[in-house]
């Protein structure tokens, strides 16, 4: 059986209220979604994450945040479903999170003296409502998925750098093989655009995908 954190999460239809499911066991996320006020359930998405040939990094952020949505959605009991994908891109290539500690330096040796992108796309889902509070009986709430860029440019690291950085075991499970609200903020130069979506979950998109979708968080 699935491990479930349920946690508390709750939006507000006019004086109804809503709990929306959370597809992911991030803690990166939850905490992102705590700081902004915002509470929920999460029940994990097991999806396959492999990339296909020939995706764009895009292309590919937005199938797997969809799957994740669309696998959790079957155990959601119709509530809305909110899903999310993060890799960091550098010259087109894909840096997921590393397999080992070998590879989270060949990762961060890619990254090192220079820009790079960190894309993630959120999709918000829901099956039909029996009772309808927004939308009518019967009625689904309208799939939306967004996808956010952030420009990201790190000082050049020198080799004791990356090794202290990888001994931290920070980089373990992270895309990318670092952290921006951790050890490796003391890398990072530049960021251009949101600095939530570098941690995993742009928080005002999601928000305004709420108001499109007629949530009131």
């Amino acid at each position: 059986m699935a491990f479930e954190i349920l946690v508390s999460f709750v939006v507000s239809f006019g004086g109804s209220v809503e709990r929306i499911i959370l597809a992911s066991t991030s803690p990166r996320r939850a905490e992102l979604l705590r700081a902004a006020g915002i509470e929920f359930d999460v029940i994990p998405a097991n999806v396959d994450e492999t990339t296909h040939s020939g995706e764009t990094p895009e292309a590919y952020v937005r199938r797997v945040a969809d799957a994740k949505a669309t696998a959790v959605l079957r155990r959601a009991s119709g509530r809305p479903v909110l899903a999310a994908d993060t890799v960091v891109v550098v010259d087109g290539v894909i840096l997921g999170k590393p397999v080992d500690r070998d590879d989270a330096k060949r990762m961060l040796r890619m990254l090192s003296g220079r820009a790079h992108e960190v894309i993630t796309a959120v999709t918000l889902l829901s099956g039909a409502d029996p009772l309808g509070p927004l939308w009518g009986p019967g009625k689904a709430l309208p799939a939306l998925t967004r996808v956010e860029t952030t420009v990201v440019e790190f000082a050049p690291l020198a080799v004791d750098d990356l090794e202290w950085y990888v001994a931290t075991g920070e980089p373990d499970d992270k895309a990318g093989a670092y952290a921006i609200q951790g050890y490796a903020s003391r890398f990072v130069t530049r960021i251009a655009g949101s600095y939530s979506n570098v941690v995993g979950l742009p928080v005002s998109t999601v928000f305004q995908m709420f108001k499109e979708a007629g949530f009131r968080p």
